[in-house]
């Protein structure tokens, strides 16, 4: 009898708990795709005037959140920062030579990253101020991906029309991945962490405009 009413008393509290999850969803989703180096994400998203959600994105998919990982390529830190790159980005950004040597330090890599992503945008403005959301991150991320020149040979060619919905004519299989993977974890976040972030839905990513109620800026 008492074997019984143990097992009706678990029932009870499993349902309990189930409920519980189910009315808590986004916290849920919180715990399921956690977003590390928050602070240093927003921060940064604030000097760039950035949406912060795409800048996780690139780092979860490029390095899940590792900060001394370093691909066989090179790449170096959270936003996987190729040595090339990182030298054009000092010159261009006008960083101190001494971010070289700490690309592996959180801050500084997101930094540099969001740099280089705020860039991308620039170059392919006129490509993306007409599209949605979801083609702006795509260009931004095959870019990421592939490098700017190959995206631009792409869309000056007409290869690609920076369409989502045309990403099949995207000649690198992996690039064609990656951008499904980046929009894949930007809607995961943007869904579960806009709300407790304080960021409306007027301040997506950017062609212009700031993310809202953003930290103080700072870093670099």
């Amino acid at each position: 009898m008492k074997f019984f009413q143990r097992k009706s008393v678990l029932a009870v509290l499993l349902i309990l708990f189930v409920g519980v999850l189910f009315s808590n969803s986004d916290w849920v989703g919180r715990v399921l795709y956690p977003i590390k180096y928050e602070q240093d994400i927003r921060i940064s998203a604030a000097n760039f005037q950035l949406d912060p959600f795409l800048i996780a994105a690139i780092i979860r998919v490029e390095s899940n959140y590792k900060t001394d990982l370093r691909s066989k390529k090179g790449a170096i830190g959270l936003m996987q920062i190729m040595p090339q790159t990182a030298d054009w980005i000092i010159e261009q950004g006008q960083f101190s030579d001494m971010i070289r040597d700490q690309l592996e330090i959180p801050a500084i890599n997101i930094e540099v990253g969001t740099w280089y992503i705020d860039s991308l945008l620039k170059q392919f403005d006129k490509h993306i101020k007409l599209k949605t959301e979801e083609d702006r991150i795509a260009v931004i991320a095959a870019a990421y991906n592939a490098g700017p020149g190959n995206v631009a040979n792409w869309l000056d060619t007409r290869q690609w029309d920076g369409r989502l919905a045309t990403v099949g004519q995207i000649p690198f299989g992996e690039t064609r991945h990656y951008i499904q993977r980046i929009l894949y974890y930007y809607k995961k976040y943007s869904s579960f962490y806009s709300e407790v972030w304080g960021i409306s839905a007027e301040a997506k990513i950017k062609v212009s405009g700031k993310p809202a109620n953003s930290p103080t800026a700072q870093h670099l």
